[in-house]
């Protein structure tokens, strides 16, 4: 009997265990708010993983009815496949062409232009020109610098309001100004050529129709980037290796001459 009871008793002992070894196991799957997680399966773990995704696709540049230079087109793809705007519009000057362009942020055209630029042929300003009487300034330095700006609308000492875009060399973009008759301005914008249109001491001029319908509104709430296409040196030079990528070889750069 005595072996009956302990054969009995070791039994009991190990269905204790198993029993408890399952609560245990049981307790152990239970969820931080005190639930039993669901069956675990391939299906469940698939659709628990977010999938990755996919980079937003490039943008593809609508030039409207314009034909714009192949350095501009050029320019333009870059930006809209690399999103170097990222989310906002944008403007390109085409100095060569004298010639603006004014983007939404998707690289879809709003509108296109004759402008004046800077009498000087050159991609750089003179160091600290900005600090400088407007009547000291040479002809040779009347240049508009070429590059990436970060425009934003302001006032000049005259309290007009303009886009700035190098703040620091005084370069604006503003309504052509007509201050002196003799360099007949407006006559230059409308021309047939962009070889008259070199005249400032180097701020962007547009016809005030088109700055009053395209250049204020969009740079009325938010900044937006101005790309002033270079002249003398490349594309390469002035905005990276990549942008060579976006359509064909690269422009061969001018010399410069005298302002």
């Amino acid at each position: 009997m005595s072996g009956v009871r302990l054969a009995r008793a070791a039994g009991a002992a190990a269905l204790f265990g198993v029993i408890a070894f399952a609560v245990g196991f049981g307790l152990a799957r239970l969820t931080a708010d005190g639930s039993v997680p669901a069956a675990t399966s391939s299906a469940h773990n698939a659709r628990s993983v977010a999938p990755i995704a996919a980079p937003p696709a490039a943008p593809v540049p609508d030039f409207g009815d314009q034909s714009p230079s192949p350095d501009a087109r050029q320019l333009v793809r870059w930006v809209a496949s690399s999103h170097d705007n990222g989310d906002a519009d944008f403007v390109v000057i085409d100095k060569m062409h004298a010639a603006v362009y004014v983007f939404d942020a998707h690289a879809r055209l709003r509108g296109a232009s004759p402008v004046l630029i800077g009498s000087a042929v050159g991609d750089d300003s003179v160091a600290g020109i900005g600090t400088r009487p407007v009547a000291s300034v040479r002809p040779a330095e009347r240049t508009t610098p070429a590059g990436r700006f970060v425009g934003e609308r302001g006032r000049n000492a005259e309290g007009e309001d303009v886009v700035w875009v190098d703040y620091d060399a005084a370069v604006s973009m503003h309504r052509v100004r007509l201050t002196d008759p003799r360099e007949r301005r407006l006559e230059r914008l409308v021309s047939p050529t962009s070889a008259d249109n070199r005249i400032s001491f180097g701020c962007i001029n547009v016809p005030p129709a088109f700055y009053e319908a395209h250049v204020r509104p969009t740079f009325a709430r938010h900044k937006a980037i101005v790309y002033v296409l270079p002249e003398v040196k490349t594309l390469q030079q002035v905005f990276g290796s990549a942008v060579l990528a976006a359509d064909g070889p690269p422009r061969q750069p001018v010399s410069p001459r005298p302002g």
